[in-house]
This record gives C-alpha cells, structure tokens and sequence, in this order.
C-alpha cells in the first residue's frame, strides 16, 4: 500500500487541514472489474476472526457520507525464481477519511480493527493472521459514467499521482461492517472511532505473529496447492505473450 510515505502523509495532513465534507460523490462501494472482491461480510468476519477468499483477485473501497471508509484488499504474488511457490495476501480495514481543501482523500484506519492475511505455501503450513494499519493517501480522485459500462466509476490516483485500476459503484448505499471499533483492547483506542461496538470477541489476547488457517472460500480452507496451479497459470501466460509479442 503506502508504507513509505508515512511521513509524507502526516506532513499532508498537518498543512492542509481544511475538510469539505460531506463528500456525496463517493459514497457507495467500489469494486475493480473482477466485481468478485468486496467490502463488508463477505470478505471479513469480526467476530470469529475469518477472512473469506473471494473468487477473483481485486480491490473494494466503501465509502459513507459522514466521513467512513471501509476497504478490501485480495492479491496474488507471483514468484519468478520459483512458480510453484506464487503467495496470496488478503487485507482488510476501516475507519474515517477526510477531502482536503486541494482535493486530496485522507484514510485514518482504526489501528486495532485491521487485518492482514498472508499465505505463503512454501514457509508456512498454515497462512499468518496479523493485525494491519495504513494510513493512506489519495492526491485526487474523479468520479465520471465508464463510456463502455455506462455504469459510475471512480478513478483514484495515489499519493504520488499515479493511478490505481478502475473501480466501479456496486452499492448505494454501501456495503459495508459496522464503523465502529469492532475488535476493541484494553490497552488502545481509535481516535477515528465514535463508538465501541459490542462484540462477542474482543482481540485482548491477540499476538502477533500468528500462524492461522482461516484463509476460507465458502469458510472452508484454501489448499495450498491452489497458489501452485496459479503459478504455473502466470508463467504459462507470460510465455505465451513473450513468444506472441
């Protein structure tokens, strides 16, 4: 995401502190084209501390009118040196966002909600279940009708003005968890939370790393050898295109 910016970020933030919300051109969820990965249950269970593989690699984003942001994130890595060993990684978080006077989105996870899960067949047995916080920053985004789908789109160009795929309007209104801080400790809070949900589960004891199997399409777990046979999809693709092109 941007993990290199984290300074560049917090500069951004305390110059231009002017906030135009509410902000009504973006609430609904987005989705990339796959229309397979999105925000809200389907992708993530808070309570029994679940993620759900969807059916195609992609992005979601959901947004409210009064400032909350959810996004979901599924990516598969491709291994060059060793195809049989590709990875998968599945990320998830919420909180609030602001629009600043020059046009640029501010996304202020919830520190304790966020969760990252990343599978590596070749080192671990089991995927590794972690907890995950980025904030983020988008310079600009524009919100037009796609000339093709003829369906909203929202284009949304990173901090450094390059531009992320397509997303397009799935929901409005959104879909979407709770805004709230689900999975609340004792020995932190989120500034950017309103209220505390009351969850069967709370991540007191949660430690980092930690091996769990709980990487799940339709809850069950995804077998490994499913990241082989991706593997070895890429590199017969990127072959094929070579000798092609």
């Amino acid at each position: 995401m941007l993990s290199s910016i984290g300074c560049a970020l917090l500069m951004c933030a305390s110059v231009v502190t002017a906030q135009t919300l509410p902000v009504t051109d973006l609430v609904g969820t987005w989705s990339s084209k796959s229309n397979s990965t999105l925000t809200g249950p389907t992708f993530y269970d808070p309570v029994n501390e679940k993620m759900f593989e969807p059916d195609h690699t992609g992005i979601s984003y959901s947004f409210t009118s009064d400032g909350f942001f959810e996004e979901a994130y599924y990516r598969a890595i491709a291994n060059p040196q060793n195809p049989a060993c590709p990875k998968g990684i599945m990320q998830w978080q919420h909180g609030s966002f602001t629009k600043q006077a020059n046009g640029s989105l501010v996304l202020e996870p919830i520190a304790v909600d966020g969760r990252q899960l990343y599978s590596d067949p070749c080192s671990y047995k089991t995927s590794v279940y972690t907890r995950y916080n980025e904030s983020e920053l988008f310079e600009r985004y524009e919100v037009l009708t796609d000339p093709y789908h003829n369906i909203p789109r929202l284009n949304l160009y990173k901090f450094d003005g390059s531009p992320m795929m397509p997303l397009y309007l799935v929901f409005s209104p959104p879909q979407m968890l709770p805004t709230q801080t689900l999975n609340p400790t004792t020995a932190s809070t989120s500034a950017g939370a309103k209220a505390t949900a009351k969850f069967k589960r709370s991540t007191e004891d949660f430690a980092l790393p930690m091996n769990h199997n709980v990487l799940n399409r339709r809850r069950e777990p995804i077998q490994a050898d499913r990241w082989w046979w991706l593997g070895v999809f890429l590199t017969g693709s990127g072959a094929v295109l070579y000798f092609c092109f």
